[in-house]
């Protein structure tokens, strides 16, 4: 009798031990969600790789001093003015948007320009290099006569007020960031987080009950 309760109390061990095991590698397998609402890894943020491929990247994730409104301006200002669709503001078209806010370059301004922000050194502007702009002048790193800076505050995007919980500079606003999309990372991890204790709940339980049919057969 011991040992038919013994067994009846396994087969249903081991059912549920399987299913959580199979919702186990369900949710590993899953990819994390992007939050609702926040920029996506966009096209227009392809960067060169070492490869001579290109890589994505997320501009909520690399920019977070940046809040999602601010990230949208400066993508429809970028696309604006990238009139070959190519991804890239080259020079000429960085001279037609000079023009358009009312602050033309010359020649070599318009080379100098490019030159500060350019970490791939290929003479244009990749969307990311772009957004470096805004970065810099968040945190007064440009030169208040360059023509950097006369873009940035030309461009009607403010980046020293609206940031993050109104903070006033890039450095107060990283320090307040806390996006949307790093809590429901936070949220994701937690549940993952959740599902392994069960399993190992789960596997304790298997362990002791193993102990028990060990009692019953003596």
């Amino acid at each position: 009798m011991a040992e038919e309760l013994a067994e009846r109390l396994g087969r249903r061990l081991g059912m549920r031990e399987g299913d959580a095991e199979q919702q186990q590698q369900q949710q590993d397998a899953e990819p994390t969600p992007v939050p609702p609402g926040s920029p996506a890894i966009r096209a227009v943020g392809s960067e060169g790789s070492p490869g001579g491929g290109r890589r994505l990247f997320s501009p909520a994730a690399e920019f977070r001093e940046f809040s999602r409104r601010q990230l949208r301006d400066m993508e429809r200002l970028f696309r604006q003015y990238d009139a070959g669709k190519d991804g890239f503001i080259d020079l000429m078209e960085l001279k037609l948007m000079m023009e358009k806010l009312g602050a033309p370059q010359t020649h070599l301004g318009l080379k100098n320009m490019i030159k500060e922000v350019d970490e791939d050194l290929d003479s244009k502007l990749s969307f990311r290099e772009f957004l470096l702009i805004f970065r810099k002048a968040a945190a007064g790193e440009l030169q208040e006569d360059s023509g950097l800076h006369a873009l940035a505050r030309l461009s009607e995007i403010d980046v020293s007020t609206e940031g993050v919980k109104g903070a006033k500079s890039f450095f107060e606003a990283k320090a307040q960031a806390v996006t949307e999309g790093s809590r429901f990372e936070e949220e994701i991890r937690a549940e993952q987080e959740e599902k392994r204790r069960q399993a190992e709940e789960m596997k304790q339980r298997k362990a002791a009950f193993k102990e028990l049919q060990s009692a019953f057969a003596q």
